[in-house]
């Protein structure tokens, strides 16, 4: 989890797009991403990419970092909502790659030359690379561990 969170600063640094119009270039982290969209009035899409980006990576941070803390003692909340949780941190994981997807399916697809052309910045790898590590976690993590904490303590 370590490693994710590591790269999960430059993600965020970084550019995450290089966008070429008619010979005009921008780039836009994340936030900057966002924020630009809300500008041009996309708030659907703007919320989308803020939700997906920012709020569901920290979310899981956290998540992980409390799981791992509470099976090594037993928590206020029962080992159910423990193991929801838990679950819930593994089936975000399988959607976190989407906007490294759309970058790439962006990058592949708006090519026209001088016109316009979509790149990805070093955060596309950096954000890659921070949904792995984190995937990596969630799947490293036993859900028994949450069971065996209680039984220790009743026992």
């Amino acid at each position: 989890m370590a490693a994710g969170l590591i790269a999960y600063v430059p993600a965020n640094i970084y550019p995450m797009l290089r966008t070429s119009t008619l010979g005009r270039t921008s780039e836009n982290t994340l936030i900057g991403g966002v924020v630009e969209l809300f500008s041009h009035g996309a708030y659907g899409v703007g919320l989308i990419v803020f939700v997906a980006s920012i709020v569901i990576p920290v979310a899981k941070f956290i998540a992980i970092a409390y799981l791992a803390v509470s099976v090594r003692r037993p928590s206020v909340p029962g080992d159910h909502k423990r193991l929801v949780l838990f679950e819930v941190v593994e089936f975000i994981g399988r959607w976190s790659m989407i906007d490294v997807f759309v970058v790439a399916i962006l990058s592949a697809l708006v090519q026209l030359d001088f016109a316009a052309s979509i790149n990805p910045g070093a955060a596309a790898v950096s954000f890659a690379l921070s949904v792995a590590f984190t995937m990596l976690a969630a799947q490293s993590f036993d859900p028994r561990l949450i069971w065996n904490a209680n039984e220790r303590v009743h026992a």
